[in-house]
């Protein structure tokens, strides 16, 4: 049986996800949890920069419209 997206986004939860967002932002974090909107809640949530350095930001909330796509 075909799993659908929000299947997919349990089995992910408290582990490690990568997403990116509109304007080629990409940001990776442990994933606590989402509604039916894709909104996501991460921990310990660093942005992965374009020299390939990261910024940690700790928990943050994205918002599910800016989300290009999410890689468990």
């Amino acid at each position: 049986m075909a799993k659908r997206p929000l299947d997919i986004l349990n089995d992910a939860l408290d582990s490690n996800v990568l997403i990116r967002l509109k304007g080629q932002r990409e940001f990776r974090g442990q994933l606590q949890g989402y509604d039916m909107h894709m909104n996501l809640v991460m921990d310990n949530a660093e942005e992965i920069l374009a020299d390939n350095s990261t910024k940690k930001f700790g928990t943050i909330v994205v918002r599910g419209d800016n989300i290009i796509f999410i890689s468990p």
